[in-house]
């Protein structure tokens, strides 16, 4: 490859992995998905990448599951099943300490079951409500939201977008990964609890809460049951070890056959940008394999622990689902403890800052349409020293 042109594509490589750290590139009015997409496209113009290349780089089984997943949480959204499910814990939390605690586990699970990001959109409304009502200081409990969702979400493969990457990657069986990395999401949960309470001295509180009217929303049973029913079968099939991608799809199928619900309101709660995004990054991450640029992570990657900080460090610099696809070349198929200590180590990295997870910026972004503050030292002071313990707990348990 000619000079001129190899040092270009590395400066194409730098800009694009410069813009999906930050979330954008100064001056320009992209996304992370306009960058992923844009990054390839001028991979191919100068001649690292060819259409049939890129093309093969794109992981079928990850986009599809994705996609499928993203079916079931609109049409539950639309059932009105999360709200549901807030409203009941907040008159079973009859303390501040109580919904601290609810508010936590509840997310914690949602967050397994459920794509962490959709998660944090249908709830941080929902809480800033909450608080409201109950005249209750709304930052705490936001960044119990946030941190749950990332918590939680370490439990499954459906958890969040790139354990479902590391499932593709692996084949690591949906049961074995549970089983595996559920006991790090309820310890780091339990650290959350503890944290929180250390840190804002309020929510360790057991004075009873006033009495909270229902919250009102649009609940559809029959939209409810079906929902229930397929979730219920869906979980089965992971369980039972189908294909997870084919299992997604065939939901999906059945959601999207619906007298009730028009197909174009299923679509507009498809995460587009999330699945463009993923699909550049196939192509990005082909390209920095065919340059040999992964060469000088090999050293620092190549042991347990140097897999841990390098993980969670290139996470919170160019967010996590570009360094899992950056990393995965690294680790052997067999390497099942490598696998989870990547998927736990980029989950947990999020709660780091603000930037580090797509779930924190959503938590940030609603609250600040609210009127709420929800700053970068304040996440800072909760994140940094959660990040620092449910990695250790990760690593020590992983490899114990």
């Amino acid at each position: 490859m000619d000079t001129v042109l190899l040092w270009l594509a590395y400066v194409s490589l730098f800009l694009t992995y410069l813009g999906l750290g930050l979330g954008y590139l100064p001056g320009y009015r992209m996304n992370r998905a306009a960058i992923a997409l844009t990054g390839a496209a001028l991979l191919m113009v100068l001649g690292v990448l060819d259409l049939e290349s890129a093309w093969k780089a794109l992981d079928p089984n990850t986009l599809a599951f994705l996609f499928g997943v993203m079916v079931l949480n609109a049409h539950l959204g639309y059932a009105g099943f999360f709200q549901l499910v807030l409203g009941r814990l907040v008159h079973l939390a009859r303390t501040p300490l109580g919904l601290l605690v609810w508010l936590t586990f509840a997310t914690g699970v949602l967050s397994a079951l459920f794509l962490n990001d959709t998660i944090a959109i249908l709830l941080t409304p929902l809480v800033l409500e909450m608080t409201r009502r109950l005249r209750l200081p709304a930052v705490p409990y936001l960044l119990a939201l946030a941190g749950a969702t990332n918590l939680g979400s370490v439990a499954t493969l459906t958890g969040n977008p790139q354990n479902i990457l590391v499932g593709s990657f692996s084949g690591i069986s949906y049961l074995d990964f549970a089983s595996a990395l559920a006991p790090v999401a309820l310890v780091g949960l339990l650290l959350q609890v503890g944290l929180l309470c250390a840190l804002y001295p309020e929510l360790r509180s057991t004075k009873p809460l006033p009495p909270l009217p229902e919250m009102r929303f649009r609940l559809n049973r029959g939209l409810l049951f079906k929902g229930v029913w397929v979730t219920l079968a869906l979980l089965t099939a992971f369980l039972l070890d189908y294909p997870l991608a084919q299992a997604a799809l065939v939901a999906a199928g059945i959601l999207l056959w619906s007298r009730r619900l028009r197909s174009e309101r299923f679509f507009l709660r498809v995460d587009w940008e999330l699945l463009v995004m993923f699909s550049g990054l196939f192509m990005v991450t082909e390209a920095v394999k065919l340059l040999g640029l992964l060469a000088p992570l090999q050293p620092l990657a190549a042991s347990p622990w140097g897999l841990l900080w390098v993980t969670a460090g290139l996470s919170n610099l160019i967010s996590n689902v570009p360094a899992v696809l950056l990393l995965h070349p690294l680790i052997p198929p067999g390497d099942t403890q490598g696998w989870l200590l990547l998927a736990a180590a980029s989950t947990l990295a999020g709660n780091l800052t603000l930037l580090g997870s797509v779930a924190n910026l959503i938590v940030a972004e609603a609250a600040r349409r609210e009127g709420q503050r929800l700053s970068f030292l304040e996440h800072l002071r909760f994140g940094l020293p959660i990040t620092l313990l449910t990695l250790g707990v990760a690593y020590f348990w992983i490899y114990r």
